[in-house]
C-alpha cells in the first residue's frame, strides 16, 4: 500500500490511516504519518476531490 499524498510504501509503517473518500466514498485514501502531520494534500482518483 502507498500513501495517497507522497507515494511512500507504508507496508512497514505502523502509524498510517485508511478511509473512504469524503466526497464519493468510492476510493480508499491512505495517509502516512508524515503527510498527516504536515497536512499534505491528497487527491481521489475517482472524483478528483482534493483534501488535507
Amino acid at each position: 500500500m502507498k500513501c495517497s499524498s507522497c507515494g511512500v510504501n507504508i507496508g512497514s509503517s505502523q502509524n498510517w490511516v485508511e478511509f473512504p473518500c469524503p466526497s464519493c466514498g468510492k476510493e480508499n485514501i491512505v495517509r502516512c504519518e508524515k503527510c498527516r502531520k504536515m497536512v499534505n494534500t491528497y487527491k481521489c482518483k475517482s472524483c478528483g476531490f482534493i483534501g488535507p
